[in-house]
């Protein structure tokens, strides 16, 4: 191994011109995908403020929202296919522009279906261009292309973005207005279309492999069941579930778009995604890993805004601030998972129980600690512990897909799956199920609350209705929560005992292949395809 290196030379990026220092040249492209990391079209932190001054709903910013992840999700399939057909100068120069548009398209409308179509194309252009950028650095990053500790790199840059777009957001919003992130971010877009220009070469790939056999029809279905999905997910509590038509006729599309895809898997050559992606050991072991661990973690969406600002009456920006210990918690997880599984090559089994028992703590911090009087320096425990808890899982299952055995050219459609059930579902499916448990635990609470206050305390009366409700309310709100987090805690631990009593020895040993072989692959992909054609 150490011959293959020494083989390939130093490292050098082609499409900067040699007047940039060789060692200057990743940097810049580290610099593009952070302001592409940070270009979302849409800033979620800034919700309540947008539902305040337009005509949306909480629901339609997020449902705007997670469109762009699905973008990104649906993206994978076909990224390598995009990365081989143009050259790197044109996906960044695309990139910057459609994002531009879209953060100005963001800004200005209020349009529910526009807001949607537009941040699933940003998410699309988003994900191809940090691909084109991560992937140009691979070799720099790690010149054996070993997918872990790759991997380590792209959920520091992603993960750590995301906590820092909603610090900048809230503060850019305190200090302004929440529309002048969308123009900061179209200034700094439009600096690196500048720089793009000058500083990136149109270099084409060795082999120019046209965009042949890709199965656009299979992309839009699977985009439509995932927005179906996430729509029930999203709008469910609004529209009371399932006496809604609305959500009714959400699932009937989402199942049909699902059969029609599953039908036409059994006779398609290459399909979008194929059986043979889905039904792989290693990706449905990552997605029930994913589906129980982010329900439990579900609570940072529903919990802690409303405990933060609703009980421990924090503002904005103090709510915000809790980001930086989130991050603190991503940056030593990413460190930590570099250093046991990426280099010292600890078991996946190991991995997975640090990472469940990290999600313990956290659940167990807040059910034994939750009250009236906590300090906000007090909060750094356990949402340090969540930022760990989650990047270590996602980088270990992300990286078994990697060695799951699949041959490339199906694997992208397994990543596919990766960034649904990772990222789109474990941002909405847990969050709805808890939302929903939050809810009718409050009732019950609420209800058995106001009853023994009137039977105990007969002057309860002389309370202002108002205040004796809201009383009632904030004690049924902690008391809900304690209740729910000590279920979660029960179920963490319980998956916890799962984990450490299973067998497993495997170890990662996830090795990219080389882009000359995954070239060769794709342009034999894309013959087969012209010759079925014809």
């Amino acid at each position: 191994m150490s011959d293959r290196i020494v083989h390939q030379g130093p490292f050098d990026i082609p499409d900067v011109p040699d007047f940039i220092p060789r060692r200057l040249k990743p940097y810049l492209f580290i610099i593009f995908v952070l302001i592409i990391q940070f270009s979302g079209g849409l800033y979620l932190a800034s919700a309540s403020e947008m539902a305040g001054t337009t005509a949306l709903m909480q629901e339609d910013i997020l449902m705007a929202g997670y469109a762009s992840l699905i973008g990104m999700s649906v993206n994978f399939a076909v990224m390598f296919r995009i990365k081989f057909r143009f050259s790197n100068r044109t996906q960044l120069l695309s990139a910057c522009i459609v994002l531009i548009v879209a953060n100005i398209i963001c800004a200005r409308t209020s349009s529910v279906p526009v807001l949607v179509a537009t941040c699933f194309i940003a998410g699309w252009f988003r994900m191809q261009a940090t691909f084109a950028c991560n992937s140009t650095i691979q070799l720099w990053l790690t010149p054996v292309r070993d997918m872990a500790i790759f991997f380590c790199y792209v959920y520091i840059v992603v993960d750590g973005v995301i906590q820092l777009s909603g610090i900048a957001t809230i503060y850019t919003a305190f200090f302004s207005q929440w529309e002048y992130m969308h123009w900061i971010m179209t200034g700094i877009l439009a600096l690196m279309l500048i720089l793009v220009l000058v500083l990136v070469r149109p270099v084409r790939t060795p082999l120019f492999i046209p965009l042949l056999g890709i199965d656009w029809i299979g992309a839009a279905l699977w985009a439509v069941f995932m927005m179906c999905f996430t729509f029930i997910c999203v709008y469910g509590n609004f529209h009371d579930w399932w006496d809604a038509s609305e959500i009714r006729g959400a699932a009937f599309l989402g199942t049909a778009c699902m059969g029609i895809n599953l039908w036409r898997m059994t006779f398609l050559h290459h399909p979008y995604i194929s059986f043979q992606a889905m039904g792989n050991r290693n990706v449905i072991r990552a997605t029930l890993i994913y589906l129980v661990f982010f329900t439990l973690l579900a609570t940072e969406h529903v919990f802690e805004h409303s405990y933060a600002s609703g009980i421990l009456g924090f503002d904005e920006t103090n709510l915000i601030d809790l980001n930086w210990y989130a991050l603190a918690g991503i940056v030593s997880g990413c460190g930590f998972t570099y250093f046991t599984f990426a280099l010292h090559k600890w078991r996946y089994k190991t991995m997975a129980a640090i990472g469940f028992f990290l999600a313990a703590v956290y659940l167990a911090y807040f059910y034994f600690f939750i009250d009236y009087g906590v300090e906000k320096e007090m909060l750094f425990i356990p949402l340090f512990f969540r930022g760990a808890a989650a990047v270590i899982i996602s980088i270990v299952f992300l990286t078994s897909i990697v060695q799951s055995g699949l041959p490339f050219t199906v694997f992208p459609q397994a990543l596919t799956i990766n960034g649904f059930t990772g990222a789109v579902m474990g941002a909405t499916l847990g969050p709805a199920l808890i939302g929903e448990w939050l809810r009718h635990t409050m009732a019950k609470n609420s209800a058995l609350f106001g009853t023994n206050m009137e039977d105990f305390n007969p002057g309860i009366t002389n309370i202002p209705p108002e205040q004796l409700f809201g009383m009632v309310r904030q004690q049924a709100l902690v008391v809900s929560m304690k209740e729910i987090y000590g279920w979660l805690l029960t179920a963490s631990i319980f998956s916890l005992i799962i984990i450490l009593i299973s067998y497993s020895n495997v170890r990662p040993f996830a090795i990219f292949p080389k882009w000359s072989t995954v070239r060769r692959m794709i342009k034999h992909l894309a013959r087969t395809s012209e010759i079925e054609s014809l």
